[in-house]
């Protein structure tokens, strides 16, 4: 799981898919400049409004963190791409034992570090021990304390054990950044593999990277790439107008688009997302431990009319916590659906014919306050009290999160195949259903993808079934850029932006 604007990141369950070769290359590029027209000593200039907290994935860093570094700076044994299948990236191969607990793994040979020092397999044991430490904020940490013992037999071989068959575990080990294990300082710093390296930080404007003369794959296609950070939407925009950034990464005023549209010195990219608008109920907190209030809340709200307020005609409805892009998905908008009557009925079973009142923590950025407003006014109808409390993504991350002290919010949950959280009882919703959770377990230890996909569409069906939150829409990937640029990701998968394929005309 991911969620925009907080410091956690990701899981998944997912099958290794189509493992092959590779260093840098796009999935899903935008445009094409022209082959030889770009100027290969281009500074890229990208518009975000996702600033890191810190240079850690591990500590808190948030989305920014992985929009600027994941894949740029920093790379995993494995690569995930722009259409989700995984990709061999600093592991040149991998064996895995019969009975599916032992992987070996071969580095691949002369890759070296922005320091100089030559990759090891100490270095991929200290980056695998830093995700699951005691202190690590990496939502891989419990996907990954399946590992039970890690070896490193010599300079280019890492073995790892595991206490359980794990069918997803190369797939989340390509989420795992290797860092040098002699590297200090990680908040502020950095020692990667990736195409390019930190130049410089200024907090609270920018970030620029510049590519890396020791790569050991292609070179990035740009001398350098500047991450500018702006606090709202509009001020986004207006850059993009005025070419202080060349792209945006993910356009978040639809109403703006009309006069990118019509201009053809830019060029708009409707592309796939797996990011999710949640109202999470605490299903631990009464009245939500009742299922039938939870489908009478998810029954009040008019999802396509609320993505219709904010997004235009951009976005899908989403009936579960599983987008189009998963395996397992399926059409599940008709459960629960848009029913005011159907509400009303279920509440007054549940025993609250009268309705009750309830806090709604909110997230302070766009698009939670407007969403928030929205569903307070839906649910007045069939005579439920909304009192909305807006609070800031670090007290969001405490109150909600870690102590799990609300009764209902709103999120984005950014990562695909995140599905999974609702088998664990104590992940912050607190959804605990035995079956569920045997189900998600059992996809785990599957032997095949399609006994994984046939267990997890079990899972999906019986959480929307029993409105184990309230899944508001999908939203839209827009991606907004010059002309002169090509090769920037399309697709907004776990808010990496791949931006070493990035050409920009002179």
């Amino acid at each position: 799981m991911s969620l925009k604007k907080t410091s956690l990141y990701g899981t998944a369950t997912a099958a290794a898919l189509a493992l092959t070769v590779t260093a840098c290359g796009g999935s899903g590029a935008g445009g094409s400049a022209g082959s030889g027209t770009y100027d290969k000593n281009a500074t890229v200039s990208i518009g975000s409004l996702y600033e890191p907290q810190n240079l850690d994935n591990t500590a808190g860093g948030g989305q920014g963190v992985t929009e600027a570094l994941n894949g740029n700076v920093y790379e995993g044994l494995f690569r995930l791409t722009g259409d989700g299948k995984v990709e061999k990236l600093l592991a040149e191969d991998y064996k895995v034992s019969g009975d599916g607990l032992t992987y070996t793994f071969t580095l691949r040979d002369g890759v070296k570090f922005h320091s100089g020092k030559e990759l090891t397999s100490q270095d991929v044991k200290y980056s695998l021990q830093k995700v699951i430490a005691d202190d690590s904020q990496s939502a891989r940490k419990s996907n990954l304390e399946v590992i039970k013992d890690i070896t490193t037999p010599d300079a280019r071989t890492v073995k790892v054990t595991l206490s359980q068959k794990s069918i997803s575990f190369v797939y989340n080990l390509s989420y795992v950044w290797i860092i040098d294990s002699q590297a200090k300082n990680l908040k502020t710093t950095e020692d990667g593999t990736g195409p390019y390296k930190l130049d410089k930080w200024t907090r609270g404007s920018a970030l620029s990277l510049d590519r890396f003369a020791g790569y050991w794959g292609d070179a990035a296609k740009s001398k350098e790439v500047v991450f500018h950070y702006y606090k709202d939407a509009t001020a986004l925009n207006n850059a993009l107008l005025t070419n202080a950034v060349d792209v945006v990464t993910s356009e978040q005023s639809p109403d703006a688009l009309d006069q990118f549209k019509s201009n053809q010195n830019y060029r708009v990219n409707d592309g796939n997302s797996t990011t999710k608008l949640l109202l999470a109920f605490n299903d631990k907190a009464k009245p939500f431990t009742d299922v039938k209030v939870r489908q009478a809340v998810s029954a009040a709200i008019d999802d396509k009319k609320l993505l219709e307020s904010v997004w235009g005609g951009y976005g899908k409805l989403i009936g579960s916590m599983v987008p189009p892009t998963d395996p397992w998905y399926e059409d599940l908008t008709k459960v629960n659906a848009y029913d005011p009557a159907r509400a009303k009925q279920l509440l007054a079973e549940a025993g609250y014919a009268k309705g009750f009142a309830f806090t709604l923590d909110t997230p302070n950025y766009d698009p939670h306050p407007t969403a928030a407003t929205f569903i307070k006014s839906q649910l007045a109808k069939v005579g439920i009290t909304v009192t909305i409390n807006t609070i800031t993504p670090d007290e969001w991350y405490t109150k909600v999160y870690k102590n799990h002290d609300f009764n209902a919010t709103l999120q984005e949950h950014v990562n695909d195949r995140d599905l999974v959280w609702y088998g664990n009882p104590d992940f912050y919703w607190g959804y605990d259903n035995k079956q569920v959770t045997q189900w998600v377990q059992q996809a785990e230890e599957a032997s095949s993808t399609a006994e994984q996909t046939a267990l997890l569409k079990k899972v999906n069906e019986k959480t929307a079934e029993e409105a184990a939150s309230d899944w508001l829409y999908l939203y839209p990937q827009i991606v907004v850029a010059s002309s002169k640029l090509s090769g920037y990701p399309l697709n907004g998968l776990n808010s990496q932006f791949y931006a070493y394929d990035i050409e920009k005309k002179g």
